[in-house]
């Protein structure tokens, strides 16, 4: 291990997690920016609302579907290699999409997208469950997670000036090259804990010692080669179950935001494009403030001696009843009460996505890829099914079905983290 013996106590696991914080907010600039462009693409492709839904979830059925995979590939890759190989890959599939024109060849980009994304979320779980003791956890998933919304919440309105002057085709263009400049200088600066030079011994005692996974993740690399045997430990526990259920009642609300949201604005509910886009940002930032106040208070609570059933749960039940608030826009007519509304719904959606902690405590220690794997697999499921039933029920421009139905999954995911999940553990299995 070549870890400096610097006197002075050193902090770079925030400088870790800052960059974790702004891959996070590119992977979501890639992913959203299709919602952005889809007003434009739909005109000039003439494409009805059905066959933009399955535009906006062909992402997701390679994503999703290849999470397991993923998930163990990050169980045995180093970060440091493993993400700009997917940052290039993925990067180059959003640039290519402003080089098509049929229906077919857009689908076919953003299943690319899907595919090469697919390891980040487990690896981002394994950089934090790497580099953070298990008290600061909480609190390091609320700051990368809420990547995904500060990253939307002012990337919206960027995104659109950028097609107002380059067209969406431009919007894609320079959505890749991002990407590709930032796989780079993710390669010069990512180390490993065990591999940081400046990381000092006082740190690495801190991160150990609260039950930061470091040598561990090196040793079972090293001494174990995956046997399918550890799939079906992942799928036959009753308390995983509630996780992966509780993600994919998430994960509906947040898809709905990432793609049908500015249509919703613009045809249903008449705004400009220009406004619509200022707008959009408001349930972003509300999401924002949810996620960062869940983590740090969630992290609050455990230091203070409070149970993990309470600390760790709390806010994600808390946030699962905010998010029926989304019914609410179904009767009013009025634009501020419509955007309180989704607001207070994203703001509930933000609050309980620190779901991840519970990968970090649950899942067995040799297995936190697998298991962050079938956990994004079944999340992902949402963003492959929820876009395309929205575009159904949405199908003749009326939006208030999509809605009910959306609130009826956030109460859903309340149950499954109120009577499956139980105990908040980590699962010990006998090798």
């Amino acid at each position: 291990m070549s870890i400096s013996t610097a006197e002075k106590t050193t902090t770079k696991r925030y400088n870790i997690l800052a960059l974790v914080f702004i891959t996070v907010v590119i992977n979501y600039m890639d992913r959203s920016n299709i919602s952005v462009a889809a007003a434009a693409i739909t005109e000039e492709l003439a494409l009805t609302k059905v066959q933009m839904g399955l535009i906006f979830s062909a992402f997701a059925w390679t994503y999703s579907s290849l999470q397991i995979p993923g998930g163990i590939i990050v169980d045995y890759v180093k970060p440091r290699i493993l993400y700009p190989i997917m940052l290039i890959l993925w990067s180059v599939s959003t640039l290519v999409q402003g080089f098509v024109s049929s229906l077919s060849a857009l689908i076919g980009c953003r299943m690319a997208i899907g595919l090469f994304e697919a390891p980040s979320y487990p690896c981002n779980n394994k950089i934090v469950t790497s580099w953070f003791p298990e008290k600061e956890r909480a609190s390091a998933i609320a700051v990368y997670t809420s990547g995904q919304f500060i990253g939307l919440a002012f990337l919206t309105p960027a995104l659109i000036m950028i097609q107002n002057m380059m067209g969406w085709r431009g919007l894609f263009i320079v959505s890749g090259i991002i990407g590709i400049v930032w796989a780079i200088i993710w390669y010069g600066f990512y180390r490993d804990p065990e591999n940081h030079n400046s990381v000092s011994e006082d740190e690495i005692n801190h991160i150990e010692e609260g039950g930061g996974l470091i040598n561990h993740i090196t040793i079972e690399k090293e001494e174990r080669k995956f046997d399918w045997k550890d799939l079906q430990k992942a799928i036959s526990y009753r308390k995983l179950w509630g996780v992966y259920l509780g993600q994919f009642c998430l994960g509906s609300l947040f898809i709905f935001f990432l793609t049908w949201f500015p249509t919703y604005l613009v045809e249903y509910r008449g705004l400009d494009f220009i406004k619509s886009g200022f707008l959009a940002s408001l349930p972003f930032l509300a999401a924002f403030v949810g996620v960062l106040l869940s983590g740090f208070s969630s992290d609050a609570l455990v230091r203070k001696g409070y149970s993990n059933e309470f600390a760790r749960k709390a806010p994600v039940l808390v946030g699962m009843l905010l998010s029926l608030s989304i019914i609410g826009a179904n009767y009013t007519d009025n634009t501020s009460l419509i955007i309180f509304f989704l607001s207070l719904a994203f703001f509930g959606n933000g609050l309980a996505s620190i779901t991840w902690v519970f990968v970090s405590l649950l899942a067995p220690k040799r297995m936190i890829g697998l298991v962050g794997g079938v956990f994004n697999f079944v999340g992902g499921l949402s963003a492959a099914i929820t876009p395309v039933v929205i575009g159904y029920l949405a199908e003749d421009g009326d939006f208030k079905p999509a809605l009910f139905y959306i609130g009826a999954l956030a109460f859903l995911g309340f149950c499954s983290y109120l009577f499956l999940v139980g105990k908040v553990e980590r699962i010990e299995i006998n090798d």
